[in-house]
């Protein structure tokens, strides 16, 4: 698309919204960031974009939309405010900075999403299509924004993308070659409101797909398997519970994947470094979109027993007087923490708690199976939280509030036995306390690495 000249709305000043004024100004548009942040800093705002764009903050001057082409929104900004209602009602295409990337960038398109396991499984098949073709782009939520990276993308480039249900929801033309949706439950409810519309969200990743592509789908998950019977995009299932006539499944320890007349074995899951029934799951559908894409299974099954994991999810920290401390701060949902705690082979101190995203914690408390002995909650949910483990028989003398992570960090250590764990996995959004969950496990292992010196 040729953007030389058009004005074009850049609604939120952080980072994906430095990324898309800047891909913006390369491909000859003249971009316009709003924020509604009235105590924005403007000039730093400039100053991060490398030019004296036009910069506004505060109040939404509705008179800007009739001489705007089209509004890119950032991820974090909420699509059902009066401003974006405004600009839809005067036929202004508002897309997300992954439309934008996508509309000037060049190759294939391989895009995960999912409630969990969607930055596992993306940074795996990151390093399956990276061993096989010269050309690799790993984008999205996982870190490098894909406007950071789509000008300079030739036609032979594969674009590996983590896709949010945030971005999703202002796609218009985002075309994968193969998708992936890889588990549907409860998750940003304060944002979409009703489950139907998380889940409508999560879909659209295969809304522009055709009969030459494909979409990875949990057959376990019943959403997605309802999602598959309905699709007319062809659909590969994977499945860690049943053995399928056609796609890819776990057989024992063996992964294996079938076309439906041929079957293959991918990888013994013995050969694996990652650990845990999910992180199987990741490798199915890294595995099978690899092998759309053209990877053959030889060299599918080397990375993928070469590959060591993520940081940040059950990410084991260090070992101090007989107590192991992991990190799995990438748990930002109840199910997410759940497959933290199932990790876990010995009494374990959980630290957990953040930003609310209004979820329920019963199934989190109920999976926690005897193991936990001592629960330090922290952030905006502490209370709710310690309601939910209470009504479920968690013992109330076993709770404990704390102001912040590095109180609950030395009270969990005082707290642990030699053999005992400890866990960050709060099963909430970071935000509040830290900028994001990365900053928010860096903080958990800088804690965990202090204890030594005292």
């Amino acid at each position: 698309m040729d953007f030389s000249g058009r004005k074009i709305l850049v609604f939120g000043a952080g980072k994906s919204g430095v990324g898309a004024s800047r891909l913006l100004l390369k491909a000859g548009a003249v971009p316009v960031v709003y924020d509604g942040r009235a105590d924005l800093d403007c000039q730093s705002v400039k100053d991060r974009i490398g030019a004296d764009v036009q910069v506004i903050a505060g109040n939404f001057p509705d008179e800007i939309c009739s001489s705007i082409d089209a509004c890119v929104m950032s991820p974090g900004v909420p699509c059902d405010i009066p401003p974006v209602e405004h600009m839809r009602a005067a036929g202004i295409p508002v897309w997300s900075e992954v439309e934008l990337a996508y509309r000037v960038g060049k190759g294939k398109i391989l895009a995960v999403t999912g409630t969990n396991g969607k930055t596992t499984t993306v940074t795996l098949l990151g390093e399956m299509m990276k061993n096989y073709f010269p050309e690799v782009y790993v984008v999205g939520n996982i870190g490098t924004p894909y406007t950071d990276v789509a000008l300079g993308q030739t036609d032979r480039a594969w674009t590996v993308i983590e896709c949010s249900s945030f971005q999703l929801e202002t796609i218009d033309t985002f075309h994968p070659a193969a998708s992936a949706i890889t588990n549907i439950t409860e998750d940003h409810l304060n944002r979409h409101h009703t489950m139907e519309e998380y889940i409508r969200c999560k879909e659209r990743i295969a809304e522009n797909q055709t009969a030459d592509d494909i979409c990875v789908l949990n057959y376990e998950d019943p959403v997605l398997r309802a999602f598959g019977e309905k699709s007319k995009v062809p659909v590969v299932y994977f499945s860690s519970r049943r053995i399928l006539e056609k796609g890819i499944w776990l057989d024992g320890t063996m992964i294996r994947m079938s076309d439906g007349s041929q079957t293959v074995d991918v990888v013994d899951t013995k050969d694996l470094q990652i650990l845990g029934l999910h992180n199987f799951e990741n490798v199915m559908v890294a595995a099978a979109m690899a092998h759309h894409a053209g990877v053959p299974v030889e060299s599918i099954r080397r990375t993928a027993c070469a590959f060591p994991g993520v940081a940040h999810r059950i990410e084991y920290v260090t070992e101090i007087n007989g107590v192991r401390y992991y990190n799995d701060s990438k748990g930002t949902n109840p199910d997410a923490a759940i497959k933290g705690i199932q990790a876990m082979n010995r009494p374990t101190c959980l630290i957990g708690g953040g930003f609310d995203k209004q979820l329920s914690f019963d199934s989190w408390i109920n999976a926690f199976d005897g193991k936990v002995k001592y629960f330090a909650l922290i952030g905006q949910t502490k209370e709710q939280i310690a309601e939910t483990a209470i009504r479920c028989g968690f013992p109330k003398e076993h709770i404990a509030f704390f102001d912040n992570l590095e109180q609950a960090v030395r009270a969990c250590a005082e707290h642990a036995q030699p053999g005992d764990a400890v866990l960050l996995s709060p099963a909430c959004a970071s935000w509040g306390q830290f900028d994001n969950y990365e900053q928010r496990g860096d903080m958990f292992k800088q804690y965990v690495n202090d204890l030594k010196n005292r």
